[in-house]
Parts: structure tokens; C-alpha cells; sequence
């Protein structure tokens, strides 16, 4: 069997994605250097089921601990054609990666493509939507967003 070299470079790729992976204790690579910089590989994380209290196809996945980053948190959100209520207890940033994230507040659609950068301030209720599938990454002050009140 003749193994290409363009071949042989996925498999190696693979197999040190895969030993970074382990080694970080996450189930996507994040390279820490020595000074706390972080360098997380977006396409390798894998989003977690996330139930917003009614019945919608969203996944999310936090991607820095709190001990990595305490004031400031981070992670990837994933909606499918759908839409689901919110309200924000802390201020959050979105960068829209890919699909179309909406933000719909007292009725009116807020629309963030890819490359869009959308800012929801602490104390709005709104509507997570997405007519398709879309993927974002996202900011929230404090870092520690599911209990901020």
C-alpha cells in the first residue's frame, strides 16, 4: 500500500490533535502556553446539548475554565432553526462564525451574519433565533455566567 504524502500528513495531524486533546484533559484542542495565552481550535470543539426551557435545537460548549480566565468567560453556541427566550443577567458579545444569529428584543429582529460582532447589554430579554443553522462564539462579563445575577 503507497501512501501519499499529503495522506500522511492528515494522519500525523490527526493523531497530535487527538494526543493535544488528552493531554489538555478537553475533549477539543486548546494550546496554553506558559504566560496563560490561549489558542483554542474552534472547528475541533464539539458543543453540549443545551436545554434553554423550551423545546429548540441549541448547543454550547464554555471553552476557558474560570480558573483560566475569572472575569471574562468564553464559548461556542450552535442554534438550528430555531428560537428560544433569554434573559441576560451579565453582558455578552457575539461573533457570528457562520449562518445568521438574530436577536429579537421588544419584537424587532437584530440580524448578525458571518463576521458580525453583536453586543446584548445585562438585563435585556430577548429571543435567540436562527432561521438556519448558525454558530457563534460568544463573551460574557463575569465569567462565570450561569450564576450572575
Amino acid at each position: 500500500m503507497n501512501i501519499s504524502d499529503s495522506m500522511l500528513r492528515e494522519i500525523i495531524k490527526e493523531v497530535l490533535a487527538e494526543t493535544c486533546k488528552k493531554e489538555n484533559g478537553e475533549d477539543f484542542i486548546k494550546e496554553k502556553d506558559p504566560s496563560g495565552v490561549l489558542c483554542i481550535k474552534t472547528q475541533t470543539v464539539k458543543c453540549d446539548p443545551f436545554d434553554p426551557g423550551v423545546p429548540a435545537n441549541v448547543r454550547l460548549k464554555d471553552v476557558v475554565t474560570l480558573e483560566e480566565s475569572p472575569r471574562l468567560g468564553c464559548g461556542l453556541l450552535e442554534i438550528d432553526h430555531c428560537a428560544y427566550p433569554w434573559t441576560l443577567t451579565y453582558d455578552e458579545f457575539y461573533y457570528v462564525i457562520d449562518g445568521i444569529l438574530e436577536i429579537i428584543v421588544d419584537g424587532r429582529h437584530i440580524a448578525g451574519k458571518a463576521g458580525d460582532i453583536m453586543h446584548i447589554p445585562k438585563g435585556t430579554k430577548i429571543h435567540f433565533s436562527s432561521p438556519e443553522t448558525c454558530r457563534a462564539v460568544y463573551f460574557t462579563y463575569p465569567a462565570d455566567w450561569a450564576n450572575a445575577t
